[in-house]
């Protein structure tokens, strides 16, 4: 992706340091923080696989230096990925308030980014880095540890820049629903519908978030080309990479469909390409949609 030397945004709230983050995962194990992280990111019960032995461990070390190193090319120390995110979140408001402007005719709002390392509060509550990238409705803000990218290339083994920038545009996309309606929508039907009904609707919450994102890539390559050759298969990786079934196969190894609340691989896969190919927000009516 092309991002180097490129304006970034001003909506960034950088909270890592600030001591909110001094500890990851008190009182976990290595291991079991990765199990914490899938589940949590993914809406996974992982519970089984947490023997009450792991939860016994020693508290984990405060606050450590991240490693030098790279993550699709991006340097990870001294604030490589921050300025990344902050050139991937410029342009997700460049081509929303366009896009809002020409197809909807509305003002587009543009949500706030928080880095943060280890834990932050939210109005959505407490959170660790073991919730992964997240989108809080109650402050409209997008909350992401950039540990996370980390994570994404090593156990998840999905690399390239791209993919880091399809979760941002996946999560600024929960954003967009919220302004649409969608997201108090489908919160108010918890408690209305069964467990699998509300879960269907998750997923339908979730795969437009993915037809957004690419939405998103369609109108800024084609504004300020920042696509590189093998970007699109980057995405497509990550998308499948966190599919409910890949998820629940790689953790549990058997699928439970009924239980998904992100959506299959396919499906992930599937309604970003379409938004991709379309640029059309109006083609990515999922709660209309008969077929997912």
């Amino acid at each position: 992706m092309k991002w180097e030397g490129r304006e970034k945004s001003d909506n960034i709230e950088d909270r890592r340091g600030s001591g909110g983050g001094a500890r990851v995962g008190a009182g976990l194990g290595i291991g079991t923080i990765i199990i914490v992280l899938i589940g949590l990111f993914f809406g996974i019960d992982l519970s089984s696989f947490m023997s009450s032995s792991a939860l016994q461990q020693q508290q984990a070390p405060t606050h450590q230096q991240q490693a030098p190193g790279s993550v699709g090319g991006i340097a990870t120390q001294e604030g490589g990925l921050g300025d990344f995110v902050g050139v991937v979140l410029k342009d997700t408001e460049d081509v929303w308030n366009k896009v809002f402007r020409e197809q909807l005719n509305k003002t587009y709002r543009e949500p706030k980014l928080v880095l943060f390392s280890g834990q932050v509060q939210s109005a959505c509550g407490f959170a660790s880095a073991a919730s992964g990238p997240f989108y809080c409705p109650g402050d409209e803000k997008v909350y992401i540890d950039l540990v996370f990218y980390n994570e994404l290339k090593t156990k998840f083994r999905v690399s390239g820049d791209f993919a880091m920038a399809y979760v941002v545009a996946h999560e600024v996309g929960h954003h967009i629903q919220k302004q649409l309606g969608y997201t108090d929508y489908v919160h108010k039907q918890k408690g209305r519908v069964s467990q699998e009904e509300y879960n269907e609707l998750s997923v339908r919450l979730e795969l437009m978030a993915d037809f957004f994102a690419g939405v998103w890539a369609h109108h800024a390559h084609s504004m300020k080309n920042i696509l590189d050759h093998g970007d699109l298969e980057e995405a497509m990786n990550a998308a499948h990479a966190i599919g409910d079934d890949t998820i629940q196969k790689r953790s549990q190894g058997y699928v439970v469909p009924d239980s998904f609340t992100h959506g299959s691989a396919e499906q992930r896969m599937r309604w970003f390409k379409k938004g991709l190919m379309s640029g059309k927000m109006s083609d990515g009516d999922t709660f209309g949609a008969r077929n997912l």
